[in-house]
């Protein structure tokens, strides 16, 4: 067969090409309409439930300045995965339906089947002369289980979407240089059409904004204008006497600017990443870690020949193929280095039977290959092992070789061959369509996902972390360990648990392995040193924090951490770390908020309020507003924290504390009417709340209402509070107010509670000698105001209460 198209006739009845789109739509629909009822599951779970760009009423700047999962570009720590128009139906979704997963599962299936249907419409124009091969090409695609996660899981719409970009602006670029090799047997490349090249342009750099595979689009126009279209136009010219010569047709193409508009829209993609690569861990990609050259290139070379093996025979899938889920292949003598020489040599083979005679066989390896470049590991590492769903734009390729083939067959065999090669194929359709609903059932729920595969180390520990149950999750990560030991997730995980539990050996255990086996895993290293802290091993935690930040020096949460741990020992070297974690991580609201809380116990108010309101400008949080509320009240600003706490109130409306804390500004604010009423109804929410009952007491106090202000203080007693400190100041405040109403002798007793709760209480031994002193009882007066002097030694007012009693027992005694 020529490149060139064969001279058929390749029109068919419209109301059969109409009757196929319907075939391929009703046989989409039905083999993923048991996804819809799907929950969000794995990566969905970070992508659209904890993605605050995807909420309503969230910035759209966002969108176009942060990453898929919510990461500013900027920071360390993003994957630069930039899709913003991905985030963007995402966030329609929402505005459109909630977050019911419901709808975000329907428009995956739509865009799936309008894939089909548009992938069969460009076999039809620009790869088959069979339009029943086109179809074919089409049925197989539909079916193929590979593409489970990327339509059932709903952040595989980044993938579905894209490879539709993906054939449209190729569509449109094979429209802008003519049909040749496509429509017409006599057709030529025509005078680029600048409406239609811009359009696949455009259409290609939003696959790219779709999903960073999207731009290999690109590369396959280029490759197919100079591999086909070209080709077909200059061969032609030597035989037809109105085509332009060899050099006008040559240099039509050299004057095509595609090229240089696509290097254009390439660098402003790296200029997106800011001149810097993606961070990964060894568990997302261990061979990329090998520090030997033979293994990462033996096992690369493996993981091309097990991606072609998905596509081939997708007999097991996996939501999750990482850490040990595929062993390195570390020497030549590896039985695996079989398969991946045989994927040479077919690829090889495919390569020359392309080049010598068939647009098909050109346009399925292109569509194969380029789209799975970007997941090659070949130009940058990638943050997976193997993922299904990127092999969702590949598979259009698989799929066109297939059809290939089989019509080559078709042609070569007799009726009785052809006959069982339908057979075969509907079988094969019928395979893949009952594999693909079955991969369905295990995409519905996280559960479902993780419990399918109970000898997968990361399935069993991510069950461990959905438990609500210690028991079942120490069961799984021990699961997860007895198939991988050094799986350091699930050693990270069963330490933290076992610390919990407080079995701190081994958890230190534990977590030393996680640490061997992920040298680079920032959060291990923060367990094990907080573990050490809290048996008041301060040396060695400081050293593991140490190591920590040699071996993951670009992790702010680390620096941030050991910031901690500095304040709390003592130190003063906290600023620094906490101002480097925000160097890292220019949104680590948290490194923020902790400056601005050690800013504060230092009376630096400008400061601190300053870093406050940068940590706001990241995300509007209630651990944020709340300390910024009490900064300002505290300074006196009440109507500004009256503002920052009825905010925080609308984000917690359950929180008491944040309600308490409102009532407590308007007492201070004068508005204690607002102040009792607002108390008054956390209490009837609440029922036992003792700090309510001592705000009331103070805004009676304040009043002059002491009888209700000491019924408040008893109220509060009565719910017997643990805290003996809490119980002392409880007692304490009733003695000031039966002080100020006089009874003097109920005073004495409720200060004499205090002591005997909290001896240390120097104020309720004072108090209680100024009562004696009142009554005359001078003797009984100077011994508590002496236990109290030994307890503030520096009082002014004891000292010169001692002074007057002094004076009065010379005056009595008359020395």
């Amino acid at each position: 067969m020529n490149l060139t198209s064969s001279g058929k006739d390749r029109t068919a009845p419209s109301g059969r090409g109409a009757g196929r789109y319907a075939v391929l739509l009703v046989l989409c629909a039905l083999c993923y309409s048991n996804s819809l009822h799907g929950e969000f599951v794995h990566d969905d779970v970070w992508a659209i439930s904890n993605n605050p760009d995807v909420r309503p009423g969230s910035s759209l700047q966002n969108i176009f300045t942060n990453d898929f999962w919510g990461k500013r570009m900027a920071d360390n720590t993003s994957h630069k995965s930039y899709r913003p128009l991905c985030i963007l139906t995402f966030k329609l979704n929402i505005l459109l339906g909630g977050m019911t997963p419901l709808y975000f599962h329907v428009v995956n299936v739509c865009l799936h089947c309008a894939v089909t249907c548009l992938l069969m419409h460009t076999c039809d124009r620009c790869v088959f002369d069979d339009p029943r091969l086109a179809f074919l090409t089409a049925l197989l695609f539909a079916v193929h289980p590979i593409h489970t996660e990327a339509v059932s899981g709903i952040v595989g719409r980044a993938d579905v979407l894209a490879c539709m970009l993906f054939l449209l602006a190729f569509l449109s670029y094979v429209r802008s240089v003519g049909v040749c090799g496509s429509g017409s047997a006599d057709s030529l490349p025509s005078t680029v059409s600048v409406w239609a090249l811009g359009a696949s342009l455009l259409l290609g750099t939003c696959a790219m904004l779709v999903k960073e595979t999207g731009i290999t689009v690109f590369g396959v126009c280029v490759l197919y204008d100079a591999l086909v279209l070209c080709r077909n136009c200059l061969n032609r010219s030597q035989n037809a006497a109105h085509c332009p010569d060899e050099h006008e047709a040559a240099g039509s193409a050299e004057q095509n600017p595609f090229p240089g508009l696509v290097a254009v829209i390439m660098s402003f993609r790296l200029w997106l990443m800011g001149g810097s690569m993606p961070l990964f861990s060894e568990q997302d990609n261990p061979a990329s870690f090998s520090p030997h050259l033979l293994t990462r290139f033996l096992t690369y070379c493996y993981l091309l020949a097990f991606n072609a093996w998905l596509l081939l025979s997708p007999a097991v899938l996996c939501y999750d193929w990482q850490v040990g889920s595929i062993p390195l292949v570390e020497s030549l003598w590896d039985m695996r280095n079989v398969a991946a020489l045989l994927l040479g040599v077919v690829m090889v083979a495919l390569c020359l039977h392309c080049r010598l005679e068939n647009r098909e066989v050109l346009l399925g390896v292109l569509f194969l290959v380029f789209p799975f470049i970007p997941a090659s590991n070949l130009f940058f590492r990638v943050g997976f092992v193997v993922a299904e769903r990127v092999l969702y734009m590949p598979s259009m390729g698989y799929c066109i070789l297939v059809a290939h083939g089989l019509g080559r067959l078709c042609s070569v065999v007799g009726r009785w061959g052809t006959t069982a090669l339908t057979v075969s194929t509907l079988l094969l359709l019928l395979l893949f369509s009952w594999k693909t609903v079955q991969q369905n059932d295990i995409w519905l729920s996280r559960e479902a996902l993780f419990r399918l595969y109970p000898r997968h180390a990361s399935a069993m520990n991510n069950l461990g972390t959905l438990t609500r149950h210690p028991e079942d999750a120490e069961h799984y990560y021990r699961t997860a360990l007895d198939t991988n030991p050094q799986h350091n997730r699930a050693l990270f995980n069963l330490g933290n648990l076992l610390k919990s539990q407080g079995k701190k050996e081994e958890a230190e255990a534990l977590l030393r392995d996680s640490i061997r086996f992920g040298p680079h895993f920032a959060d291990a290293y923060s367990s094990l040193a907080s573990l050490y802290a809290e048996q008041k091993r301060f040396a060695e935690a400081n050293e593991v924090y140490l190591q920590g930040i040699e071996s993951c020096p670009d992790s702010s949460d680390l620096h941030n951490n050991y910031g901690v741990f500095l304040v709390d020992t003592g130190e003063f070297r906290w600023v620094a770390h906490y101002q480097h974690a925000v160097r890292l991580k220019p949104a680590h609201y948290v490194a923020m908020v902790n400056l601005g809380r050690l800013l504060r116990s230092s009376n630096e108010n400008k400061e601190a309020e300053s870093w406050y309101k940068k940590a706001l400008q990241v995300t509007r949080k209630v651990d944020i507003l709340t300390p910024l509320g009490a900064l300002y009240y505290n300074t006196g600003r009440y109507e500004e924290a009256l503002q920052v706490y009825r905010e925080a109130a609308t984000l917690q409306p359950d929180s008491t504390d944040i309600w308490l804390a409102l009532a407590q500004v308007l007492a201070m604010a004068g508005r204690s009417k607002e102040a009792e009423k607002m108390t008054l109804g956390i209490i009837s929410k609440q029922g036992s709340c003792i700090e309510c009952y001592r705000l009331l007491s103070a805004i009676y106090s304040k009043r002059g209402n002491y009888t209700e202000a000491l019924d408040a203080l008893d109220k509060a007693l009565l719910q017997n509070p643990i805290d003996m400190s809490v119980r002392a100041e409880l007692h304490f405040s009733k003695g000031n107010q039966l002080r100020e109403m006089n009874q003097l002798d109920r005073a004495f007793e409720s200060y004499k509670l205090v002591v005997e709760l909290k001896p240390d209480q120097s104020q309720a031994w004072m108090n209680m000698g100024g009562i004696q002193h009142i009554k005359g009882d001078y003797a009984a007066a100077r011994q508590y105001y002496q236990r109290a002097l030994i307890l503030t030694p520096g009082s002014k007012l004891l000292k010169e209460n001692l002074a007057k009693l002094d004076r009065l027992e010379r005056r009595l005694t008359g020395t």
